[in-house]
């Protein structure tokens, strides 16, 4: 066979752009939300439009009629509102720290998640922020909340309105950066394309993310701006949900007065949020196909981490109980007594039972740690967080700071307030809710849903590792010029000697790899003669 058809002959399959067809086909279906228009996208986007329409139609009523229409009363000044805000703004949490996590510690299996993730945290976080709003008596004086000669610099609520607007800028640029490298295979995907949302597309492709696909030297820029915005959104998270919580804390209220409340908010909102990480992932995953780089094996992972934020977020819970019902003081106990057993005790332990015991049941045992299991497990998490969070805002609102002497027995004796829910706050609420999966929808109408270049970058370091192998066939060393960093993909077996590689984004260096014919393969990596690595598109990134 003459030599230029034999390299042919070995050269991988391409694809109708010229490209490896394993990358052609992560480039398709990174594009198809962008590109595609499925039968269900319209009538859904109307769907979640109409809801959030009819929201916006209950906010204009409680503005000409006042709080009262929302249920709130003298008896109860924090309620609904207070609990969408807080819910809210922690469930964007956990997709922005997660990634930056995930980022930070090199986990491969991370790269089909991060834009889902980010984009998640991206639209939930200004949504939880808008909650103030409607439950401002006069929301047309919001501006002095901006306005320097009006600020009050001992409020938490200012510093908490400093610490949300920069987290909100921080995760922007969070998920701006990684889609820079992507921008350009997006506009050339959009060549020839027809329309006007093709052609703001193209415009706004080479606006942001420039005209030529990114080179090595300025991939390695971004990969260290990522870096360092990763390092930043970790502590603007913690700093962001500690100065909510004080809010509560610094109040003189039994429920709100708690030293556990910045550690307790912190844990929550990670919680939720990864929670609702979960359910967008398998959502999106669902509705546009990508179950080719999506496995079952991210949602289990997924489904540790949850479970360990809940395991912390139980015993926080656990321990705020035990310490105010231990006190014995006359407030802390009627507050656990209402809590536990009292007027509120059905949503307590539905709480209890759906965002604590059946996560880790389902974690646990493994007929039940699966896919369709851990979103299960998320959805409770979400629905039964939001629960949680207004049995943390309403009892202690609906207790009354001045005894009235008619009740001889003060709060022990019933001389607690109400709220009742009305159709303007379900209304408002379903409608933020609503809007989260309808801007999830129009974000990925205009950027690509998978990160392309990450998960190219990834599948070029993993085929090196495999071409090596090939090489090497399992008994000499290879080392075209050495690399003292790194780390293993795949871990070798107690008698191996360590696979030593730069990690992706790494620029030169080569690998040095070190195996020995009696011990190859790696324990549990596939059988003999065999490299133990799933092509590209077929798990690479999920192991």
């Amino acid at each position: 066979m003459p030599e230029d058809q034999e390299r042919e002959a070995e050269s991988p399959a391409r694809g109708e752009g010229g490209l490896p067809e394993a990358r052609e086909h992560l480039r398709i279906a990174a594009m198809r939300p962008v590109l595609d228009t499925p039968r269900w996208w319209w009538p859904a986007v109307i769907a979640l439009g109409a809801v959030v329409v009819v929201g916006l139609a209950a906010w204009a009523v409680q503005l000409a009629d006042g709080l009262g229409v929302a249920g709130y009363n003298d008896r109860a000044f924090w309620a609904v509102y207070e609990a969408d805000l807080v819910a809210f703004i922690g469930v964007s949490y956990g997709g922005a720290v997660v990634s930056a996590i995930l980022r930070l510690t090199n986990a491969t299996w991370r790269a089909p998640l991060t834009r889902i993730a980010e984009a998640t945290a991206l639209v939930t976080l200004p949504i939880g922020m808008l909650f103030i709003v409607p439950h401002l008596g006069s929301p047309q004086r919001i501006w002095e909340l901006v306005w320097p000669p009006y600020w009050n610099l001992s409020s938490p609520i200012l510093w908490d309105f400093f610490a949300v607007s920069t987290y909100l800028l921080a995760t922007a640029v969070f998920f701006y950066l990684p889609l820079i490298a992507d921008l350009p295979v997006a506009a050339a995907r959009m060549a020839g394309r027809a329309g006007v949302r093709a052609r703001c597309c193209r415009l706004l492709y080479r606006a942001v993310g420039g005209e030529r696909e990114v080179g090595a030297s300025k991939r390695q820029l971004i990969e260290g701006s990522i870096g360092l915005v990763a390092i930043m959104v970790i502590p603007m998270a913690v700093s962001v949900h500690s100065v909510l919580s004080f809010a509560f804390a610094s109040s003189s209220r039994a429920g709100y007065a708690e030293t556990i409340f910045p550690v307790y908010f912190v844990v929550a909102a990670l919680y939720s949020g990864i929670a609702l990480v979960a359910v967008a992932v398998a959502a999106l995953r669902r509705l546009f196909h990508l179950e080719a780089f999506i496995h079952p094996r991210h949602f289990v992972r997924l489904g540790f981490i949850l479970v360990g934020f809940g395991a912390v977020y139980l015993y926080l819970t656990f321990t705020e109980y035990l310490v105010d019902g231990y006190s014995g003081t006359t407030d802390n106990a009627a507050w656990v007594r209402q809590v536990l057993i009292g007027r509120y005790w059905i949503p307590f332990w539905f709480y209890f039972v759906a965002a604590g015991v059946v996560p880790m049941l389902i974690v646990a045992i493994p007929r039940l740690r699966t896919a369709k299991g851990v979103v299960v497990a998320s959805g409770l998490v979400v629905v039964a967080m939001w629960v949680k969070r207004l049995v943390i805002v309403i009892p202690p609102a609906t207790e009354p700071l001045v005894r009235s002497p008619l009740a001889a027995g003060g709060v022990l004796e019933g001389n607690w307030g109400s709220y009742h829910f009305t159709w303007v706050p379900i209304s408002i609420t379903l409608a933020a809710t609503a809007a989260i999966p309808l801007l999830l929808l129009l974000v990925f109408r205009f950027v690509p849903i998978l990160p392309i270049a990450e998960m190219e970058e990834l599948e070029s370091y993993e085929q090196v590792l495999t071409e090596a192998i090939e090489v090497t066939g399992g008994t000499t060393s290879l080392s075209p010029g050495g690399h003292p960093g790194g780390r293993p993909l795949i871990p070798p077996a107690s008698a191996c000697a360590p696979v030593v590689l730069p990690p992706p984004g790494a620029g030169g260096g080569g690998f040095d790899l070190s195996l020995r014919a009696d011990c190859w393969p790696p324990h549990g990596h596939g059988p003999s003669g065999s490299t133990g690595l799933p092509p590209f598109g077929s798990g690479g990134w999920g192991r």
